[in-house]
């Protein structure tokens, strides 16, 4: 299937979707959020699909929102616009399969938005990460006014919010805002030798795990997380993949 906005493949067990808009530094729009929620219910629906890479074409994961088309949107646009993002990041944080943001280049405002609703983010070293939105008098989305607490805590994640100021990768590593950070040359075949560690496990119990992380974050009380991690344990142990899991661990322990 072909898309406006994004570039989609699938190699074996994982499939990439690389936001393409390069000539605006892949600058966001409506259609872009669109093709986005295409792609993640094709590879959602691919049982050969273990996990999801999100990238950017060209120099930039991605710089935000379009700020030429913003100008020209009225009111009721830009809600549209605004809730198809907040869709998007929804179905990202909630999707039932990993995800891996690798972080190239810039990746701003809503573009850095997309990144942190990932499970994972891997940055090149020179990456520019960074929420401009209080110095264009706009304001965060995509989710961000939790996650980014929950990443670097609130004293942390407000002095990135109010100065508006950009960090590297480097920098973004030492403070937990993204898990890795690598030269740029290497960030796909980082992004992909951390998929491929992910795929070597059962795919089912990292659906169960994420859902109940999900949950956890989401104010689950602990006796109704408590009681989904009995049926989520009985669920995985219950499959036939189980008793294949068991000898595959046994035999590596006596290797």
């Amino acid at each position: 299937m072909d898309y406006e906005c994004i570039l989609y493949e699938k190699k074996d067990w994982v499939a990439i979707i690389k936001l393409n808009r390069p000539k605006v530094l892949n600058a966001m729009n409506k259609q872009l959020w669109l093709d986005v929620q295409s792609a993640l219910a094709d590879a959602g629906a691919d049982q050969a699909v273990k996990a999801v890479i999100f990238t950017g074409e060209g120099r930039a994961f991605s710089t935000g929102a379009d700020l030429k088309e913003s100008k020209t949107r009225s009111a009721e646009d830009y809600r549209d616009y605004l809730t198809e993002l907040q869709e998007t990041s929804k179905k990202i944080i909630r999707y039932p399969k990993p995800t891996i943001a690798a972080v190239n280049g810039y990746a701003l405002g809503s573009g850095y938005e997309l990144a942190l609703a990932c499970d994972i983010r891997i940055a090149a070293v020179d990456a520019q990460i960074g929420s401009p939105e209080a110095r264009v008098t706009s304001s965060v989305t995509g989710g961000a006014m939790r996650l980014i607490q929950d990443l670097v805590g609130p004293g942390k994640a407000r002095e990135l919010l109010f100065t508006a100021e950009n960090i590297d990768g480097k920098e973004a590593e030492r403070i937990g805002l993204v898990n890795r950070a690598v030269p740029a040359a290497e960030l796909m075949d980082a992004a992909i030798a951390m998929a491929e560690k992910i795929a070597a496990n059962s795919a089912f119990s990292i659906q169960m795990i994420k859902k109940g992380l999900i949950m956890a974050k989401e104010g689950a009380s602990l006796d109704a997380l408590m009681d989904f991690e009995i049926e989520g344990c009985l669920a995985c142990v219950s499959t036939k993949e189980r008793h294949h899991s068991l000898e595959n661990f046994e035999g590596r322990k006596r290797q």
